[in-house]
């Protein structure tokens, strides 16, 4: 792990305090001004102002969040609008930046809490400030209750991007309960033409754009699971006005960077003022406090863009490869993986291995991943989960000959684990039937035939780190396939007192992120993927401690379109994996050719997990000369800017992306026809990010444009002229590269 890099959420979280990230040196931020004269705060970072301030009644009150303002414009005083009627006071419609549940309020509140003489009434003021390089410290507090809530805010200067985060301090004699626990309110101002976007799915089909309008109540979006989920993901935009698009309109995002369960509420109040509200799930959620006692929340990042939708996304992917991932500002490219799932299922043996690991290196592939069925009595998936030991029926001298070989390769070495989980056919389980989730003497359900260890047990913990760190010393790994294959069920924790048994949906998380971060400490070359059933454990909490996230099992390069379009709204292809699978696909039993399969997978991180053994010398040709040319465009796909050009949500017939390097000397456009329809010509393509006086040759990769297309042509020429590409059949795909001249620039 880079030890020089501060990602925004350890920034915040080394000054708060305790929390499973790594506590790393600050990072400076964007510059946090505070003016005396009117108790005010102002944040200027990229091209966005955001403002708030203390008010008569010492509430902190949001001002301003919008487009950047001049360094001399007022953002006024924090006064309260004026109550309504009774049954609208003004508690009740102050924008708050962090409201606890106490007077006159009725908004959905950031801190519920209960205390052990019967109090439920919370009310926080402002009482100080710091400033420093590592961002702005708040404290608010009830000094009656004798509760501190201490606020964070780090704001990245390059995308405006502003991080925030509580601590809540119990500094009473008597033990306090928090019955809801947020990481921060985000306030918009009052208007009637709102819009919500967010992602909903299901396994397999993950990544779902939905839209609708905001109106006055309540929206929440959730998970339950215990994880992230891919149900709803902790992600929102919200757009202003009738006409926006990729590329116009007033656009405020955000994400949670939480792996648990988690909620983002999102209300319009009787002013129509907008508040969205995110952090810890309420739903069965406790966590006292004795005396002394703190907990940080989670970190809750938002921006704003006046350039439309696709831009909300670009600003997102910069801020992930900068700011969040664990080797950024410049991690690692991805490298081209081979899985080996599909050619073997279970059915794992050293000469198979061998024989594919040959295979995949005479194609290109740098990364060789063994799947599932390696370890313990693990033949399918009834047994051997929780046995993290090499079957040496299978590897009769370890891992180690089979390692050797792939190295001997020039490729690194993957395995795929399950750490969290466990089989009852299992030595584990029998020997400790009571490291599962469970209620005492209630039933035990089974998910994929296996249940949840209790990571929130220190000695689970311990155990699961020392048997990964075990492997990891004792064998030459390169990488970890970190896979999470069930929600939860009977969240209970049996061996504490039962009032903090509802602690384990935030002790959990914790020392799952507490391990992640001592195995990149003790193993600084081994990576880790982030996988979940597919996309069910994907966000901003655990991308901060992997390297890349498998975003579906879904590997239809059709329905891959949909899935992988939504992945980007809020997160970066630079983690985003996809492989070539075969055909037909075993989800729906679709049929499709090797170039579209590898060029739907080449819009991220390129995979292979199709039996490669089968594939004709054709077929080995095809994907060799893909690979080849995936390497040579694969930093402006992973990292550069994305332009989502037609977009295939709702099973449109078209799709078309294009990544621009960060540099502008490169441009990548992937064009796809799922069905085509009456001999209709495919839409011309107006490419977007150039660089309009850079002139650009342009080269194919797969597929035709029309005749008479110069191959040399501006910037200007390619986004305002556009290019035809010459896509006719179903399930027909094309490719086209755009370098800078040499010499332009």
């Amino acid at each position: 792990m880079n030890q020089t890099k501060t990602s925004m959420a350890a920034a915040i979280l080394a000054l708060l305090g305790t929390s499973g990230l790594a506590a790393k040196p600050a990072t400076p931020t964007a510059p946090i001004h505070y003016d005396a004269d009117h108790k005010t705060f102002r944040i200027d970072a990229g091209k966005i102002t955001y403002a708030f301030g203390v008010n008569d009644d010492g509430i902190l009150q949001t001002l301003y969040w919008g487009s950047r303002l001049a360094p001399d414009d007022a953002v006024g005083n924090a006064t309260p609008p004026k109550s309504r009627s009774a049954f609208d006071a003004i508690g009740a419609n102050t924008p708050q930046e962090y409201a606890g549940w106490g007077g006159p309020i009725t908004v959905m509140p950031d801190l519920k809490a209960h205390f052990a003489d019967g109090n439920r009434d919370l009310i926080l003021r402002y009482q100080n400030y710091k400033i420093d390089d590592g961002g702005l410290q708040v404290t608010l507090g009830d000094k009656a209750a004798k509760v501190s809530v201490i606020l964070r805010y780090v704001a990245d200067p390059a995308t405006g991007i502003i991080g925030r985060s509580a601590r809540i301090e119990n500094h009473a004699t008597q033990v306090m309960t928090l019955d809801r626990v947020a990481a921060a309110s985000w306030n918009l101002p009052a208007a009637t033409d709102y819009s919500l976007r967010y992602l909903t799915g299901t396994w397999a089909a993950e990544w779902h754009v939905r839209t609708r309008p905001l109106t006055p109540g309540a929206t929440d979006l959730e998970s339950r699971r215990g994880s992230t989920g891919d149900e709803n993901n902790p992600w929102f935009a919200i757009e202003r006005g009738g006409h926006w698009n990729e590329s116009q309109g007033h656009v405020w995002f955000g994400a949670l960077g939480w792996s648990g369960s988690w909620n983002i509420h999102i209300d319009q109040d009787v002013l129509n003022q907008v508040r969205i509200t995110g952090g810890f799930n309420p739903f069965d959620f406790s966590y006292r406090l004795q005396p002394g006692e703190g907990l940080d929340t989670p970190v809750f990042y938002a921006g704003y863009t006046d350039d439309g939708i696709g831009e909300a996304s670009r600003l997102m992917h910069r801020f992930e490869i900068a700011r969040i991932l664990p080797e950024g500002p410049k991690p690692k490219l991805r490298p081209v993986l081979y899985n080996s799932w599909e050619a073997t299922e279970f059915k794992v043996n050293e000469p198979e291995q061998e024989r594919l690991a040959e295979k995949a290196a005479s194609l290109g592939v740098e990364r060789f991943v063994i799947d599932d069925g390696w370890f313990g009595a693990r033949n399918s998936d009834k047994a051997g989960l929780g046995d993290w030991v090499v079957n040496r029926e299978k590897f009769p001298n370890g891992l180690k000959p089979l390692i050797d070989k792939v190295h001997g390769l020039k490729m690194s070495f993957g395995l795929w684990v399950e750490p969290e989980m466990v089989n009852p056919d299992s030595d584990l389980y029998r020997q400790h039937p009571d490291w599962v989730l469970n209620f005492q003497d209630r039933q035990r359900s089974l998910g994929r035939n296996q249940m949840v260890l209790n990571l929130a047990r220190q000695d689970v913990r311990d155990y699961v780190f020392n048997a990964l760190d075990k492997l990891l010393t004792e064998n030459d790994i390169q990488f970890l396939k970190w896979d999470y294959n069930r929600n939860w069920s009977e969240p209970g924790w049996p061996q504490v007192a039962p009032e903090e048994q509802q602690k384990v949906y935030v002790t959990y998380v914790q020392n799952l992120y507490d391990i992640m971060r001592r195995l990149r400490e003790r193993h600084p070359g081994v990576e880790i993927e982030s996988c979940s059933g597919g996309g069910g454990r994907v966000d901003l909490g655990i991308m901060g401690l992997t390297d890349e996230v498998w975003p579906s099992d879904n590997t239809d390069p059709s329905d891959r379109l949909s899935i992988q379009d939504g992945f980007s709204y809020a997160y970066t292809p630079a983690v985003m994996m996809a492989w070539v699978t075969g055909s037909p696909n075993w989800v729906n039993k679709r049929n499709s050719s090797l170039d579209f399969r590898f060029l739907s997978s080449m819009q991220g991180g390129l995979g292979i997990g199709a039996n490669i053994l089968e594939w004709t010398p054709a077929e080995d040709a095809t994907a060799r000369s893909y690979v080849e040319a995936y390497k040579g465009i694969r930093a402006t796909v992973q990292q550069g800017l994305l332009y989502r050009l037609l977009s295939p949500q709702e099973r449109a017939p078209y799709s078309a992306t294009e990544s621009v390097a960060a540099d502008g000397s490169q441009a990548v456009l992937f064009a796809f026809l799922r069905q085509g329809q009456e001999a209709q010509a495919y839409p011309t393509i107006h490419l977007q990010g150039l660089d309009a006086s850079s002139r650009y040759r342009y080269r194919t990769i797969h597929g035709t444009v029309a005749p008479g297309t110069p191959a040399v042509a501006s910037g200007a020429y390619w986004m305002s002229h556009g290019i035809d590409l010459g896509l006719r059949s179903d399930f027909d795909a094309a490719a086209v590269v755009f370098d800078r001249v040499n010499g332009d620039r």
